[in-house]
């Protein structure tokens, strides 16, 4: 398989099915941004944390190329006039969902409660993973426009909406790990 196709040299790309859009498209942009984020998560992945977070985050990069897969697949394309699915591709489902949040109890178990919001730092790790949560935080974003405009499945924004959580209280987990310091942001009066 080459990896240039030429294709794409006018400006546009090739959807799930065959559509053929700009490039600059908001579904292009949403699964583009699902890719980010992957990528994100591959350098969290790629630090020095316990085997158990490794699997997990494994597991959720694959769960966001499935989710690229399924933006990446219009409407028109994926379901036939007789309601039947044309593309069989696979989907995220309320299981992946579920999964997010058994991690995040799991991990707040280890964790005091909050009581102020946490400055984003103190370790490159973690610094990662509030990276990470703002990206997902964009990708959920442009899923929610392109959902006013477009029919996307509703567990495309469920899971993103929980991932960024996950990242948050992985954020959290680490720090604690780390034996980093957790800063609380405490907004100062004016003088």
């Amino acid at each position: 398989m080459k990896i240039y196709t030429k294709t794409g040299d006018n400006g546009t790309t090739g959807l799930y099915g065959g559509t053929r859009v700009p490039k600059y498209h908001l579904r292009v942009e949403t699964y583009g941004t699902v890719d980010e984020l992957n990528s994100h998560i591959g350098l969290i992945r790629d630090q020095e944390i316990s085997k158990k977070i490794k699997i997990d985050l494994l597991k959720i990069q694959n769960d966001l190329f499935t989710l690229g897969s399924m933006l990446a697949t219009p409407e028109e394309k994926e379901i036939l006039k007789n309601g039947e699915k044309r593309l069989n591709i696979v989907t995220i489902d309320k299981d992946s969902i579920e999964l997010l949040e058994q991690s995040i109890d799991l991990m707040n178990l280890d964790l005091p409660a909050m009581t102020h919001f946490t400055l984003p730092g103190g370790h490159s790790t973690v610094s990662y993973c509030h990276i990470a949560r703002c990206v997902c935080r964009r990708t959920e974003r442009l899923a929610v426009q392109l959902a006013e405009t477009s029919s996307i499945e509703s567990t495309i924004i469920m899971y993103l909406n929980r991932l960024s959580d996950y990242l948050f209280t992985l954020a959290r987990k680490l720090t604690y790990d780390l034996n980093v310091e957790e800063i609380q942001w405490i907004p100062s009066k004016n003088k």
